[in-house]
């Protein structure tokens, strides 16, 4: 299933959202522009587990770039699919949550969310070698938000049948939930299995999407929803 478009208009212009993607985007041109160089900037700029947990030990002192790197690493990602797949999610569905919370608010949400997914991932293995890099984990929240702020939203998605596409418009609690089983069930299977060569970093989608759903929930302030709501308004671990 591939979301296409929702049914909810944003209730302000969601220019954080599109910098958000815009940054991505940059910051892939630059991983481009690495050569063969590329390893070397995804362990000075990506989370690398072992690493990162070292650093924050009582013997190796936490060093500044490491500590920026769960950070950063919510803007690198591993290749054009990578990209495209997590950017087209966050302008699906972050517009809406932005409009939502508010400019700031949203902002420091996908960072905390991002953040949230950074720390479910390495408790799950930390002592992986592997650069984590990925927005996955922060669009993860934004997912758990939108699921639990508009769930009257209908989703067109494309759906493939064998050979056959179909374009059903799925209740947003359905796709996004489906969306979220799929990512338990994966990480659950994952679990003591080696990633040596790297692969998705489940737990950071798991980590995000319940932060996100929280969150969400604390916004929506337990009010009641509506169904018209007022239309005014490799080698690195993948998240």
């Amino acid at each position: 299933m591939f979301p296409l478009h929702d049914d909810i208009p944003s209730e302000r212009f969601p220019f954080v959202n599109y910098a958000l993607i815009a940054l991505c985007v940059v910051a892939w041109l630059l991983e481009l522009g690495q050569g063969e160089q590329l390893e070397r900037f995804l362990r000075a700029w990506a989370v690398v587990p072992s690493e990162f947990l070292s650093a924050l030990g009582p013997r190796g002192g936490a060093r500044s770039d490491e500590l920026f790197t769960p950070i950063t690493a919510m803007f690198l990602h591993g290749g054009w699919m990578h990209l495209i797949g997590n950017m087209w999610f966050l302008f699906v569905f972050g517009d809406n949550v932005e409009g939502r919370m508010g400019h700031f608010n949203y902002l420091l949400f996908y960072l905390v969310s991002g953040l949230a997914a950074t720390v479910a991932q390495v408790a799950i293995s930390p002592g992986s070698s592997i650069p984590l890099v990925g927005a996955s984990g922060a669009i993860a929240g934004v997912l758990g938000a939108y699921m639990v702020m508009f769930p009257y939203s209908r989703v067109l998605t494309l759906v493939t049948v064998g050979f056959f596409w179909v374009f059903p418009r799925i209740a947003a609690p359905w796709f996004l939930g489906l969306w979220f089983i799929t990512q338990a069930l994966a990480g659950l299977l994952a679990l003591g299995v080696s990633q040596a060569t790297g692969g998705v970093a489940w737990w950071a989608h798991i980590g995000g999407f319940v932060v996100g759903f929280v969150v969400g929930w604390l916004f929506r302030g337990g009010r009641r929803s509506s169904r018209a709501w007022d239309y005014n308004f490799d080698r690195f671990d993948r998240w």
